[in-house]
C-alpha cells in the first residue's frame, strides 16, 4: 500500500515536470517568433526618419498635402518606435500645419497639443516656440479663447528669447500686441507695442501689414485720426503688394470700423466690401488646396484616427512584449532556482494575473463609461459655445453689416421703395432673433457677470402669473467662478427649472445658493410645491433626465440628492466642490 502511494506520488511529480517543460519550451518558441516578427518589419534609422520629415516639410510648402501627410505618418510611426521625442514632436507639428494650411483648424489643434507634449520632454526651444505660436493662433482667432491664446503667445516669446532669435522675438511680441489690442487691453500691450516700433528692423515683409495695422488701431484708440488713417492706409497699400491676405483682410475690417466711427460711411462700406472679398478669396483658396487631397486613399477623419492609433498600438505592443519577457524571466529563474515547485508557483502566478486582468478590465470599463459621459457633456457644451459664437460673430455681424449698408442707403436717398424699408425691418427682426438665440445658447449675463447674476435673471425670466420662481443668494453677487464650472452649473439648473415648468404643475418654486463656512463647497437647493413623483419609478426619473443630470454633477465631483413624494412637491440639493 505504502509503495503504491509512493509510486503514484512520483508519477504526479513527473507529470508536473513534463507540463512545466512543455510550457517553458512554448514560451521560448513565442520569444523566438516575436523576435523574428519584429526583424521582418524594418525600422527606419534616425537619419532616414529626419530625411522623411524634411521631404514631408518640402511637400507641405509646395501644397502637396497628400504626399506630406503620408510621409509624416510614416515618419511618426518610426519615430515612436525609436522613442525620439523631438522627431515625434516634429511629425505631430507637421501634420498639424498641413491641416492648419487647409483651414481645418479643429483637426490641427489636437496634433499641436500632442506635439507640445513631446517637445516639452526635450530642450529644443525653437520648436517649442513654433508649437506654442501655432496653438496661440488657433486659440485666439478660431476658438476665441483669448486668455489661453495670450498664454501660448507669451510661452512662444519665452522660448524665442532662450533661442536668441531676434526675428522670432519681434514676431512673437507683434502677436502679443495684436492679442492685447483685440481684447482692448492697451495698458498691458504698451511694453510690446513700443518694442515693435523701436525694433521694426527685425521684422520682414510678412510683418509689415500687421505692424502698420496695429499702429492704426493704437492711434484710433488715442483718437489721433490723422495718424490712424495714415497707418491703416499704409497697411492696406502694403497688403495689396504682398501675399499676407489674412492680415490684409483684418486691416480692411479694422479700417472700416475706424471710418464708420468717424462717419465716413462710404469709405467704410468700400473697406467692408474688400474685407468680404478677401475673406471669400481665402476660403476659396483653402477649398482649392483641399481638392489636391482628392484621390487620397483615406478620409481626413480616418487619417486623424489612424495617427491617433499609432502611438497607442505601439505602446500596447511594447507592454505586451514587456509583460511576456518579464513572465519568461520569472518562469526561467523559478525553474533554475526551485524546479520542483515550479508548477505550484506558476499556478499562483497565473491565477494572480487572471485576477488582475479581471480587475483591470473592470476599471477600464468604468473609466470608459465615465469618459463617454464626460465626452458627451464636453461635446454638448463645446458645440453650444461654437454655435453661439458663430451666430454672434458671423451671422449677427453679417446682418449688422447689411443693416449698416441699408442705413447708409436710406441716409443718402430721401425717397426709397417700400420694399427697402420692409427689408430693413426684416433684417432688424432677424438680427434680434439671432441675438436672442445666441444668448439662449450662451447667455451674455453668464459670460459677463457670472453664474449668480445669470441665475437671478433666469428666475425672473421664468416667473409668470401662474408660477413664481423666488431666488435667494447668500453669496456676493460679484463673485465669479471658473468659466467652465459656471457654464455647466447654469445649464444643469436651467434644465431642472424647465422640468418644474413642464411637469410639476407648481405655483411656487425657490432657488437658493450658499457656500459652506470653509468656502470649499457650493450648495444649491431647488424646491417646488408641485405634484411630485415617485423617485423609485425609473421611467419617470429617466423622463425627467435626472439620471443624466446626476452624471453631469458627478463629472463635477459633486453630489445630487432628490426628495419627492406624490402631491407633496420636490426638493433637490446639489453640492459641488469649489477649486481653490
Amino acid at each position: 500500500m505504502k509503495q503504491n502511494v509512493v509510486k503514484q506520488t512520483t508519477q504526479i511529480i513527473l507529470l508536473q515536470m513534463h507540463q512545466t517543460r512543455v510550457i517553458f519550451l512554448s514560451l521560448i518558441l513565442l520569444i523566438c517568433f516575436s523576435n523574428n516578427f519584429y526583424s521582418q518589419n524594418k525600422i527606419l534609422s534616425k537619419n532616414e526618419i529626419e530625411k522623411l520629415v524634411t521631404d514631408a516639410t518640402k511637400n507641405w510648402k509646395i501644397h502637396d498635402y497628400e504626399k506630406s501627410l503620408r510621409q509624416s505618418r510614416t515618419a511618426l510611426k518610426n519615430a515612436i518606435v525609436i522613442n525620439d521625442n523631438y522627431l515625434i514632436a516634429r511629425c505631430y507639428n507637421l501634420i498639424g500645419v498641413n491641416f492648419d494650411d487647409l483651414l481645418m483648424l479643429d483637426k490641427a489643434y489636437p496634433f499641436y497639443i500632442k506635439a507640445l507634449y513631446y517637445i516639452d520632454k526635450t530642450e529644443n526651444n525653437i520648436l517649442k516656440s513654433k508649437i506654442h505660436n501655432n496653438l496661440a493662433n488657433i486659440c485666439f482667432f478660431e476658438k476665441k479663447q483669448y486668455n489661453q491664446g495670450i498664454f501660448h503667445y507669451k510661452k512662444a516669446l519665452e522660448y524665442s528669447n532662450k533661442a536668441s532669435d531676434k526675428a522670432k522675438i519681434y514676431l512673437r511680441k507683434l502677436n502679443i500686441t495684436w492679442a492685447y489690442f483685440e481684447v482692448g487691453n492697451f495698458k498691458e500691450s504698451l511694453e510690446y507695442f513700443k518694442y515693435i516700433n523701436e525694433f521694426k528692423q527685425h521684422g520682414d515683409k510678412s510683418t509689415q501689414v500687421a505692424f502698420n495695422m496695429l499702429n492704426g488701431i493704437y492711434y484710433d484708440h488715442k483718437n489721433d485720426t490723422v495718424k490712424a488713417n495714415f497707418y491703416f492706409s499704409k497697411a492696406i497699400a502694403l497688403g495689396n503688394k504682398s501675399d499676407e491676405k489674412f492680415d490684409l483682410s483684418i486691416a480692411h475690417q479694422k479700417y472700416a470700423s475706424f471710418l464708420f466711427k468717424n462717419k465716413n460711411y462710404k469709405k467704410a462700406y468700400e473697406n467692408i466690401i474688400e474685407f468680404n472679398r478677401i475673406t471669400n478669396e481665402i476660403a476659396d483658396l483653402a477649398k482649392q488646396k483641399k481638392t489636391k487631397l482628392a484621390g487620397v486613399n483615406l478620409e481626413l477623419d480616418e487619417f486623424k484616427r489612424e495617427v491617433d492609433k499609432i502611438e497607442a498600438e505601439y505602446k500596447k505592443k511594447q507592454q505586451i512584449l514587456q509583460r511576456e519577457q518579464s513572465r519568461h524571466k520569472k518562469v526561467f529563474s523559478i525553474i533554475v532556482v526551485l524546479f520542483l515547485i515550479i508548477t505550484i508557483l506558476f499556478y499562483f502566478f497565473y491565477q494572480n494575473t487572471k485576477l488582475k486582468q479581471k480587475n483591470r478590465i473592470k476599471n477600464i470599463q468604468n473609466k470608459i463609461h465615465q469618459n463617454i459621459i464626460n465626452a458627451s457633456i464636453d461635446g454638448q457644451e463645446s458645440e453650444r459655445k461654437r454655435v453661439a459664437l458663430f451666430l454672434h460673430d458671423t451671422i449677427s455681424a453679417s446682418l449688422s453689416s447689411a443693416g449698416m449698408h441699408l442705413n447708409v442707403f436710406l441716409s443718402q436717398n430721401s425717397t426709397v421703395p417700400d420694399e427697402i424699408i420692409k427689408t430693413k425691418f426684416i433684417l432688424d427682426e432677424t438680427h434680434d432673433k439671432v441675438r436672442d438665440l445666441s444668448h439662449d445658447l450662451l447667455p451674455t449675463l453668464l459670460v459677463r457677470f457670472g453664474l449668480l447674476y445669470a441665475l437671478d435673471d433666469l428666475c425672473e425670466k421664468y416667473s409668470n402669473s401662474t408660477l413664481h420662481f423666488e431666488y435667494q443668494n447668500t453669496i456676493s453677487s460679484k463673485k465669479r467662478y471658473a468659466e467652465k464650472f459656471e457654464t455647466r452649473l447654469y445649464f444643469i439648473i436651467s434644465e431642472l427649472l424647465n422640468n418644474i415648468i413642464k411637469h410639476s404643475k407648481a405655483t411656487r418654486a425657490e432657488v437658493s445658493l450658499s457656500e459652506t463656512e470653509n468656502h470649499k463647497h457650493l450648495i444649491i437647493k431647488i424646491t417646488d410645491n408641485g405634484k411630485g413623483f415617485d423617485i423609485n419609478d425609473f421611467n419617470f426619473v429617466e423622463g425627467f433626465g435626472l439620471n443624466q443630470i446626476k452624471a453631469r454633477i458627478n463629472n463635477l465631483n459633486g453630489q445630487f440628492d432628490v426628495k419627492s413624494k406624490i402631491n407633496e412637491g420636490t426638493s433637490i440639493k446639489i453640492t459641488v466642490p469649489l477649486d481653490d
